[in-house]
């Protein structure tokens, strides 16, 4: 049976500031994110099935997506746990906002690496994460992939 690959896209809204950073990225902003997730396999052959033909239903990989990533992510604002952001972080969480506290600069980089991660994580045994895209602005964005990743 032939390998597939399956995309499905999502969006979210994201606040973070580039700690040390040379560029106005230094300054707390947010950004519009678009997520591509492609998974690949082989459709499901058991005629039985009621996912018959199917790598995996866009239902349970947008559950996965929205889990791990969406309802996290979107509308929080992120800082690196290891820098003086974390003062800042804990102001904003005191007058209630939503605050992501990761190991790493919160750089699209940085968070294609993380949501692989935990996509990864989630996806059944016979489905393997082929790739990701993380779209921060109309003309910028962050690929992953699993062959450059081996």
């Amino acid at each position: 049976m032939s390998n597939i690959r399956i995309t499905k896209q999502f969006t979210f809204e994201t606040g973070h500031a580039l700690y040390g950073y040379d560029g106005k990225c230094r300054n707390v902003h947010g950004h519009s994110y678009k997520l591509s997730v492609t998974v690949i396999g082989s459709p499901i052959t058991d005629s039985s099935n009621v996912k018959f033909g199917m790598v995996i239903d866009f239902s349970d990989l947008k559950k996965i997506v929205r889990e791990e990533i969406v309802e996290v992510f979107d509308h929080a604002t992120v800082f690196n746990k290891n820098t003086p952001h974390v003062e800042l972080a804990k102001e904003l969480e005191e007058r209630g906002h939503h605050v992501i506290l990761v190991d790493y600069q919160p750089t699209s980089e940085n968070m294609v690496i993380d949501f692989a991660q935990k996509i990864k994580n989630r996806l059944p045994q016979n489905i393997k994460l082929f790739s990701l895209r993380l779209q921060e602005t109309e003309s910028s964005y962050a690929e992953w992939y699993q062959s450059d990743n081996l």
